[in-house]
């Protein structure tokens, strides 16, 4: 199985990697079938440990790679780094206040982007929609660096990112899918609702596999831009969900696992 999926291209093992990452999100909204609540400690302790994961592979799967491969560039590495690390930044504050949604454990009053009269549901689905794209780029990318040739890429660091990413979609799509059951929705409609947070993280795969590989000279801005995209969604709306509890603690301890585990899982198989 390792023999046949590394001599596939590498857009193709990025769309089957975000396809692997969209299957996790959807294992999570499939809970719903289980559960009609979430205990409020699972889920604080579920969102650190997304927080944890994204921040690490932020920097060790991508960050660490644009400025090792900015350093041949004619321009200071510094600058190439920092300058796509803020427009993923910037990307996604844009993206933020245009698109419709709505954090969780927030009233429907408090709904970010243009105003509309969407239902409760969709606007909880586009706010974990929002950040699942960052994180298909993200795995989208590291492949596509297989393909453009990056010495410093290799298949094992490219697979930890999308097990990693994989990983922290579970709790994601179970805290998409069991709060639309809790607000009346049969299970079935609250999976599908759960499930297709994660279908555009295929899409951000693909695209980001095909810019690095065919504009192989964006490949450190493209690393630096989907680092920068992850650590907004973090900072904007991961950690702040897991303190808004009396679990603060515990989402925090969540974080310093979910970031152990992403750096082990990069380090080992990287």
């Amino acid at each position: 199985m390792v023999g046949w999926f590394s001599s596939q291209p590498p857009v193709f093992q990025a769309l089957l990697a975000t396809c692997f990452t969209w299957f996790v999100t959807a294992l999570g909204a499939a809970t719903v079938f289980f559960f009609k609540r979430i205990n409020q400690k699972v889920l604080d302790a579920s969102l650190g440990f997304a927080a944890g994961v994204m921040i690490a592979a932020s920097f060790w799967s991508l960050l660490a790679p644009a400025i090792e491969l900015a350093e041949a560039s004619t321009l200071p590495a510094w600058f190439v780094a920092a300058t796509g690390f803020m427009m993923g930044g910037v990307f996604l504050f844009a993206i933020d206040k245009i698109l419709p949604h709505l954090h969780l454990g927030l009233p429907e009053s408090d709904a970010e982007g243009v105003k509309t009269s969407w239902h409760r549901s969709i606007l909880l689905v586009l706010a974990i929609t929002l950040h699942n794209f960052p994180e298909g780029l993200a795995v989208g990318v590291a492949f596509g660096a297989l393909g453009a040739g990056y010495p410093g890429a290799s298949l094992g660091a490219a697979i930890a990112l999308a097990i990693g990413i994989g990983l922290q979609n579970f709790p994601e799509g179970m805290a998409v899918s069991v709060p639309l059951r809790r607000e009346g929705l049969t299970r079935t409609r609250s999976f599908l609702y759960g499930q297709a947070s994660g279908m555009v993280e295929p899409i951000a795969g693909v695209l980001g596999a095909v810019a690095v590989i065919y504009v192989s000279a964006i490949l450190p801005y493209a690393l630096a831009f989907a680092a920068g995209a992850m650590i907004y969604v973090v900072a904007e709306e991961l950690i702040p969900e897991s303190q808004l509890g009396d679990y603060t603690d515990i989402a925090t301890i969540g974080t310093m696992c979910g970031f152990t585990v992403m750096m082990i899982l990069d380090v080992a198989l990287g």
